[in-house]
């Protein structure tokens, strides 16, 4: 095979590979595919039944309450409001949701991955410290301190977190790039899964002595 037409081969082999690894969500097929639950005279498209549309209605689009502060009495002190494909049915093969994060005075969204979703996130009250950590094997750590107004963009996948490092209440609105992001708690996930993962596992992971390895399970 001539030099010319192998790259082209290659070029194509490396594009079909990428669309067939692309984990956003797929384009809708039709103007709207509002979600229901019951599947009768429905269609099953992108993980839900989609209603007729000749049915649909403005409150298959609607959500009220975004204004409304988070309980944040827990241990990490914050609180954050989902809006995607559960509360707003019309979402449903949209490939966007968002949420209302709020954070008491050091209160944090603690270090997180959105399997499913870029997060572009714009801050309305207080000061936060963001950041992220790329993957393997450079796991550079990408942070900044955000103001009223300031947007920041936490990549697909990667672990991130915000944190409050005001002495007063804040309030950040987001955006995912997905109906249905996903949320995996890093501690949660790693000292709080159910059943337990073997604490021999994550001492040698960790490189903690069982004992706090224990602790930590006992907390989560």
């Amino acid at each position: 095979m001539k030099k010319g037409v192998s790259f082209l081969v290659t070029v194509a082999l490396v594009a079909l590979v990428s669309s067939l690894a692309s984990a956003s969500d797929p384009s809708p097929l039709q103007d709207t595919c509002v979600a229901i639950d019951e599947p009768k005279d429905a269609v099953f498209v992108n993980g839900k039944f989609c209603k007729d549309p000749k049915l649909t209605e403005a409150e298959d689009f609607f959500f009220s309450g975004l204004d409304k502060p988070g309980n944040t009495s827990n241990p990490v002190a914050s609180n954050v409001t989902t809006v995607n494909v559960e509360q707003i049915k019309g979402l449903n093969t949209l490939g966007i949701s968002m949420v209302r994060i709020d954070y008491e005075p050091y209160g944090q969204n603690p270090p997180h991955t959105h399997p499913r979703a870029t997060e572009i996130l714009t801050v309305l009250e207080g000061t936060l410290y963001v950041g992220f950590v790329t993957s393997n094997t450079e796991d550079r750590f990408i942070s900044k301190v955000l103001n009223k107004g300031d947007v920041f963009v936490f990549p697909i996948g990667l672990i991130h977190f915000q944190f409050n490092v005001g002495k007063t209440k804040a309030v950040a609105i987001a955006a995912l790039s997905s109906q249905n992001p996903g949320v995996i708690t890093i501690a949660n996930a790693v000292f709080g899964s159910d059943p337990p993962i073997n604490p021999d596992v994550l001492t040698r992971a960790f490189q903690l002595d069982k004992k706090v390895v224990s602790y930590l399970q006992s907390r989560f």
